[in-house]
């Protein structure tokens, strides 16, 4: 967000005040969570490409888990997610 546009959103009411402090607890409990899933993907495909594939494979179940907590938070739509989920399990064969 370019800089000038922080100073403009200043909540002026209570109410206003509050939804920016909630929407601000959502969103690094929503960041949390996505930066945990993209590790796990990380580290996957890491372990994948480095050739050490029953590695990987352990790895799976983790990652895959990691990803459906995300649908089930609506932080990722489902075809992402299965997209996601088939694109690394051909990456463990």
């Amino acid at each position: 967000m370019p800089y000038f546009l922080i100073l403009t959103l200043v909540p002026r009411t209570s109410a206003a005040k509050k939804a920016m402090r909630q929407n601000e607890r959502r969103r690094m409990r929503r960041r949390a969570s996505s930066r945990y899933m993209k590790t796990m993907i990380r580290k996957l495909a890491d372990t994948a490409s480095g050739g050490n594939k029953e590695q990987a494979k352990s790895l799976l179940p983790v990652v895959f888990s990691a990803i459906d907590r995300n649908v089930k938070k609506n932080l990722l739509h489902w075809r992402t997610a299965a997209r996601k989920k088939s694109t690394l399990a051909k990456l463990c064969q």
